[in-house]
C-alpha cells in the first residue's frame, strides 16, 4: 500500500522495466543512478557486438554486478537481442537456466546498434511460437523502419501493419511495446488482454515533439521512438496515471557522450537515470495521482512478468533539488535529462 502524505510519499522499491547501461566506463558512471532508485532492471542488449547468445548474456551480467557501488541491491535482468538466425533452442535455454528474462526484438536499423535487427518477422516465426510456448515475453521497438513512412507515424503503423497482427496470430505471447509514444498505442494496449503490455518514459510524459526545437535544434531531447504531439503526451500520462496493469515503467534512459549527441549525425537517447523516479512523481502530483505511483512503478511490471514485487520501501520527499548539468564516464561527459533545472521531488 502507498503510504502518502503532502510532503512525502513511500512506496515499494520500483523496478525499470527498459534500460541502457552500454559498457566499460559508461557502465560504471551510469549505474549507480538506476541502482541507488530500483531493485531490478530489463538490461536492453544492444551492445557492439549484441548479446544475442547466453554465454554473451551471462558474461554482461557479470560485468554489470562487478560495476555495482558497494552495498548496491540490485538485480540486472538479461535480454536477449532477436535476429533473423536466433536458435530457438538457445533462447529457450537461456530462459530455463534464468539467463534470459525475455527476448527483444529491433525491427532492423530501426534505432541505436539495430543494424543486425529482425528483416521480417516471418524469419523468426519459429522463435516466437517457442517463446509463446514457455511464457518468454517479447520487448518490442514498436516502429518500422521504410523511409516512406514519416518518422513520427512509424510506431502507430507499426502497430497496425506488425503489432496487431502477430497478437491476432499468437494471442498467447506475452508482448510489451516498449517505450510508448501516441494515442494509438495506449488504445491498442489498453484493448488487449493481459498478455500485453507497454511502458512508459519519463521523458514521453515530460516532452512533446515542439522540445525539440525550442529556440534552436536541442540533441539532447532526440530520442527514438521521437517525441509526438501534445494530445499524444496527454494521452500517455493518462494512461500512466490511470492504474491501468497494461502500463507501467520503463525509463529507457540511454546515455551517449556528448560528442556523440552534438554531432551532425547526432545519436537517439535520453539519460533520464540522475532523476528518473522523482521525474514520475513529479508526473503523478501533477495528475493528481500520486496515489497510483506505486502500482505504475512498482507493482505492475512485476505481476506482468510473473515475479513478486519488492518487499523494500523508498521514500520520496517533495523538496526541490537541481539536476546535474552533466556526468563524467571516463574522459567523456554525458547531459541528463533536463540539466540544471529543478525537480520538486527527491529520494529521501
Amino acid at each position: 500500500m502507498l503510504a502518502a502524505m503532502s510532503q512525502s510519499l513511500a512506496l515499494r522499491r520500483p523496478d525499470d522495466w527498459h534500460l541502457h547501461l552500454r559498457d566499460g566506463a559508461m557502465l560504471a558512471a551510469v549505474l549507480p543512478f538506476t541502482a541507488r532508485q530500483f531493485a531490478r532492471a530489463i538490461i536492453m542488449p544492444n551492445l557492439v557486438p549484441p548479446v544475442t547468445t547466453v554465454a554473451a548474456a551471462a558474461a554482461y551480467r557479470r560485468r554489470i554486478l562487478a560495476a555495482l557501488p558497494r552495498g548496491a541491491e540490485f538485480t540486472p535482468l538479461m535480454t536477449c537481442y532477436l535476429t533473423d538466425a536466433t536458435d530457438p533452442e538457445e533462447l529457450a535455454r537461456g530462459h530455463r537456466e534464468g539467463v534470459f528474462t525475455a527476448a527483444k526484438l529491433y525491427p532492423a536499423h530501426a534505432t541505436t546498434n539495430s543494424a543486425h535487427g529482425v528483416t521480417d518477422l516471418a524469419r523468426i516465426e519459429p522463435v516466437l511460437e517457442r517463446m509463446a510456448r514457455i511464457g518468454m515475453p517479447l520487448l518490442v521497438h514498436g516502429e518500422v523502419t521504410e523511409p516512406g513512412v514519416d518518422v513520427f507515424d512509424r510506431e502507430a503503423v507499426f502497430i497496425e501493419r506488425v503489432l496487431a497482427p502477430l497478437h491476432r496470430r499468437l494471442p498467447e505471447l506475452k508482448i510489451v511495446l516498449e517505450h510508448a509514444t501516441t494515442e494509438e498505442a495506449v488504445a491498442f494496449v489498453s484493448a488487449c488482454g493481459p498478455t500485453v503490455a507497454a511502458t512508459i518514459t519519463a521523458h514521453h510524459l515530460v516532452i512533446n515533439r515542439n522540445a525539440i526545437f525550442a529556440g534552436g535544434l536541442r540533441p539532447h531531447l532526440y530520442c527514438l521512438p521521437i517525441a509526438k504531439r501534445e494530445t499524444h503526451r496527454l494521452a500517455l500520462r493518462r494512461a500512466a496515471a490511470s492504474g491501468d496493469p497494461h502500463f507501467f515503467l520503463g525509463t529507457d534512459s540511454a546515455p551517449h557522450p556528448v560528442t556523440a549527441k552534438e554531432s551532425a549525425c547526432g545519436c537517439a537517447g535520453i539519460f533520464t537515470a540522475p532523476a528518473a523516479l522523482e521525474i514520475y512523481a513529479q508526473v503523478f502530483e501533477e495528475e493528481g495521482a500520486l496515489d497510483r505511483l506505486e502500482a505504475f512503478a512498482s507493482l505492475n511490471g512485476p505481476r506482468f512478468y510473473g515475479l513478486p514485487p519488492n518487499e523494500a520501501r523508498i521514500a520520496l520527499r517533495r523538496r526541490s533539488w537541481r539536476v546535474p548539468e552533466r556526468v563524467a564516464a571516463g574522459e567523456a561527459w554525458i547531459v541528463p535529462f533536463l540539466a540544471g533545472e529543478e525537480v520538486l521531488w527527491a529520494i529521501a
